[in-house]
C-alpha cells in the first residue's frame, strides 16, 4: 500500500480543527461552575489553541515555524529527546517578523504566558475574578482572528451560549469583591510590573483587557426584547456610563510626601514625614481592609482621600504645634520700645 502523502492543505486545515476546539474546551472549562482550578487550565489551553492557529497561519503561507538548534556548525532543527523536530512555541510565533498578530493583542498573550509562567510550578488562589478580562480578550481575538485568516465558517460565536450566574451582587458586595487581594505575591508583582509599561490606551484597549460593567436592564414594556445581555454601542451614552462608573469605583491615591507636602501648604509647616508615620501608627491606618490606603505590589503603601481627612483633622486638632509661631523682627522691636518710651515721657 502506497504512503499517504499529508498536502500542505491538510495539515493546515487540522491544525485550524485543533485550535479551534482548544479554545472552546477552554471556554467550556471557565464556564463550568464544578471547576475550581479554572485559571490555569483556560490559560493552558489558550495558549495551546492560539499556538496550533498561528502555525496553521505559518504552513498556510509556507513560513517555516521550526526550531533552530542552537548548536554550532550548518544549520540544524531542534528536536526533542525522542528525534522529534520541535516547532515554535507561542512566544516564537509572536515574535516571528511575519507573525499576522496584532500588537496589542500580542501584549494580551504575552501576559497570559507570563501568568502561566509564574504558575506552572505551583499552585494558585482565587486568580479566576482578577483574570477574568484579559481571558474575554483572548478568546474574542481568537475568534477574530480564526475569521479573519480561515474563514467564516470556524466562527466560534454560535457555540457558547452567555454563561448563566446564580450569584447577585448588591452594592457593598461587589466593593468587597474589588478590595480583595488574594492573588500570590509573585502573580500581584508581575501584573504591576507589566501593566506599569503601557499607555493608558493599550491598558484600556478592550484587546488587551475587556472590561465589562453589568446593570439592571429594564424593559419599555412587555413587548420589548427580552436579551439577558446587551452592549451599549460607543457613544455619548457607553461614555456617560463608563464616567459614572470610573468616578464612584476608582480612588485617588498618594503617596506619604504627597500628603505631606499638601499640609505644608495649607499652613502646618511642622508637620512632617516623621509627623505623618507617628500618626499612621498610632492610628494603626494601614489595616488589611484599606479603609485609609492600600498596599501595590506588594512594597508600596498609598494613601486614599480618606487619610487626606484624617491628617487634616490631627493638623486642625494640633495647629499650634504645626503652624509656625509669629516672630517679630527685632527692628520692629525696638522701634515699638522707643515709641512706647517717647508717649509715657520717659
Amino acid at each position: 500500500m502506497a504512503k499517504r502523502i499529508r498536502r500542505v492543505g491538510s495539515v493546515a486545515n487540522e491544525l485550524v480543527k485543533k485550535s479551534r476546539e482548544a479554545m472552546l474546551t477552554a471556554v467550556q472549562i471557565y464556564n463550568n461552575p464544578q471547576i475550581d482550578f479554572k485559571s490555569e487550565l483556560f490559560i493552558v489551553t489558550t495558549v495551546i489553541a492560539w499556538t496550533y492557529l498561528l502555525h496553521a497561519y505559518y504552513r498556510k503561507h509556507k513560513i517555516d515555524y521550526r526550531q533552530l538548534s542552537r548548536l554550532p556548525g550548518r544549520k540544524k532543527y531542534a528536536t526533542t529527546p525522542r528525534g522529534a523536530i520541535r516547532l515554535w512555541s507561542l512566544e516564537e510565533c509572536l515574535g516571528s517578523k511575519d507573525s499576522p498578530v496584532e500588537t496589542i493583542i500580542k501584549q494580551n498573550l504575552l501576559f497570559l504566558i507570563g501568568i502561566r509562567h509564574e504558575i506552572e510550578h505551583q499552585g494558585t488562589s482565587q486568580i479566576d475574578d482578577q483574570m477574568s478580562a484579559k481571558f474575554m480578550s483572548a478568546a474574542l481575538n481568537f475568534n477574530a482572528a480564526i475569521k479573519k485568516h480561515f474563514g467564516q465558517v470556524h466562527s466560534l460565536e454560535k457555540e457558547q451560549a452567555f454563561s448563566i450566574q446564580f450569584s447577585t451582587f448588591d452594592e457593598d458586595t461587589a466593593k468587597e469583591l474589588v478590595l480583595q487581594s488574594d492573588l500570590p505575591a509573585n502573580i500581584r508583582t508581575f501584573i504591576t510590573d507589566f501593566e506599569r509599561g503601557m499607555s493608558e490606551e493599550d491598558y484600556n484597549d478592550p484587546r488587551f483587557s475587556f472590561r465589562v460593567a453589568f446593570i439592571r436592564k429594564l424593559a419599555n414594556g412587555k413587548a420589548s426584547a427580552d436579551r439577558l445581555v446587551e452592549f451599549v454601542p460607543a457613544g455619548a451614552a457607553a461614555d456617560e456610563m463608563n464616567r459614572v462608573y470610573v468616578k464612584e469605583t476608582e480612588k485617588t491615591k498618594y503617596r506619604p510626601k504627597q500628603i505631606v507636602d499638601m499640609m505644608k501648604a495649607e499652613g502646618y509647616k511642622g508637620f512632617t514625614m516623621h509627623q505623618h508615620t507617628e500618626l499612621w501608627q498610632a492610628l494603626n491606618a494601614k489595616q488589611p481592609e484599606g479603609k485609609f490606603g492600600t498596599m501595590v505590589a506588594q512594597t508600596t503603601w498609598l494613601w486614599y482621600p480618606s487619610w487626606i481627612n484624617e491628617v487634616r483633622k490631627h493638623c486642625e486638632e494640633n495647629a499650634a504645634q504645626y503652624r509656625p509661631k509669629t516672630t517679630v523682627h527685632p527692628a520692629i522691636v525696638a522701634v515699638r520700645d522707643a515709641g512706647i518710651a517717647i508717649k509715657d515721657g520717659v
